[in-house]
């Protein structure tokens, strides 16, 4: 028997889903808005959350995006008026299972409700699997045949024993952090931590105390020991994502960790040992950067021990029917659908592709096209660039709120573009905040 939570402000709908759900054997929960949702979600087991869209207090993806924070992944259906697609889309984005479009057809909920209860045994199950698998034959779930990416994968066999330094160079969106965990479930200490760190997010003015810690009472608002994220790594791995953005002042001190393995805690004067190792990732040229003192050159050299270039998804065409169809069943799993793949022509017009933004624009075209296609293959249409979809959107509708709306997100998606997919920098020239 599974236990379902509803959370809807309407008594009467709220009373027959709970009705209707008690009659196909599940135990439901009901709460009459956001707020009282994620109480009741916060003490309770629940396998499945069913919630309305426009709530007072809290509505249903800040519920579910609460529900996540707390680090939960239970599957939720988010229903919305008819016609409501761009909210439907926004709570798929925001990890919804599946929507409900309103006057319910109570059919419908039944299915999707079947389907999403499912689908959440089996990540179970596969996660059980994986971890099964992981044991067994290793990492380096890295997707393609490439002779570029085979060589990266030489690399990694032989680098991942060791506790070498490694640099991995290459744009956004190539999967460096991939390959940094890649190497990580190689060397000896792979069940240590790996903590991930982006130099890029991190204020400045916090960015050593979050590296190496602190002392209570070191500054302002310091009220508790802090060990930083190097030593939170233990005997594992630190990965600095984003090494170049890390400020001048801060590199001397990283230079020390690595030349001495100690580490130095805000208002402290003990040093402390680091066993860890360093694996750092940048899209700058290093090199280039030293030469215009902007980075360290004793620095590059001690961090570039061995150095890999994640090459751009434009210079492995030949992966991209693999790295495609990986993302079909994997959003499959993920967002409840059932496509059977991807039609050839369709293929051939992601093959051809620029892919500015690498592997994430990839994945982002499939996901979109998986939430907006219809089954069992997707088509050409499907996965049309962002911006002809927009442009089509503005060409044919005639109310001038949606005109702007979709000039608006037309735009967005411009900026980011060529910011190459940098949501910081790209908010930054839109004069927005990130989120």
């Amino acid at each position: 028997m599974s236990t379902i939570l509803v959370v809807e402000d309407e008594e009467i709908l709220r009373d027959e889903i709970a009705g209707l759900l008690s009659e196909d054997g599940h135990r439901v929960l009901t709460a009459k808005d956001g707020s009282e949702g994620m109480q009741t979600f916060s003490q309770n087991s629940v396998n499945l959350v069913i919630s309305d869209l426009h709530m007072p207090k809290m509505n249903g993806i800040e519920l579910l995006r609460s529900c996540r924070n707390a680090g939960s992944d239970v599957p939720f259906i988010i229903m919305t008026a008819m016609g409501a697609v761009e909210t439907a889309v926004e709570a798929m984005r925001a990890g919804a299972a599946d929507y409900l479009m309103k006057p319910l057809s109570f059919d419908e909920l039944l299915t999707k409700v079947a389907r999403a209860l499912e689908s959440a045994e089996l990540r179970v199950e596969n996660k059980m699997l994986r971890r099964d698998l992981d044991r067994k034959l290793g990492p380096l779930e890295m997707v393609g045949a490439s002779p570029i990416l085979e060589k990266i994968r030489d690399v990694i066999r032989k680098v991942g024993p060791t506790r070498s330094s490694v640099l991995i160079t290459g744009e956004s969106g190539t999967g460096k952090e991939l390959i940094a965990r890649a190497i990580h479930s190689l060397c000896a200490a792979k069940s240590e931590p790996f903590v991930p760190v982006n130099c890029a997010a991190i204020p400045e003015t916090l960015l050593e105390s979050e590296l190496f810690g602190h002392q209570k009472g070191a500054f302002t608002g310091a009220v508790n020991d802090s060990e930083g994220l190097f030593r939170s790594a233990r005997k594992g791995t630190l990965f600095l994502d984003e090494i170049g953005d890390l400020p001048v002042s801060l590199q001397a001190k990283l230079l020390r960790v690595l030349e001495d393995k100690m580490v130095h805690p805000v208002g402290s004067s003990k040093f402390i040992p680091f066993e860890g190792r360093i694996v750092a990732a940048t899209n700058r040229d290093l090199k280039q950067d030293a030469q215009n003192k902007k980075f360290r050159e004793d620095l590059y050299f001690r961090l570039a021990v061995v150095e890999i270039d994640a090459p751009p998804l434009r210079a492995r065409r030949s992966d991209i029917p693999a790295l495609a169809n990986y993302f079909v069943k994997k959003l499959n799993r993920d967002l409840n659908r059932q496509f059977a793949g991807i039609d050839p022509a369709a293929m051939k017009a992601l093959v051809a592709a620029p892919w500015r933004g690498n592997i994430r624009e990839l994945q982002n075209v499939v996901e979109r096209a998986m939430i907006l296609g219809t089954e069992p293959l997707l088509l050409s249409a499907d996965v049309a660039p962002r911006e002809t979809f927009h442009a089509s959107v503005s060409g044919d509708t005639k109310s001038l709120k949606e005109a702007v709306s979709a000039f608006e997100q037309a735009h967005v998606r411009h900026i980011m573009a060529g910011c190459n997919q940098d949501k910081k920098l790209a908010a930054q020239q839109l004069e927005i905040s990130i989120s």
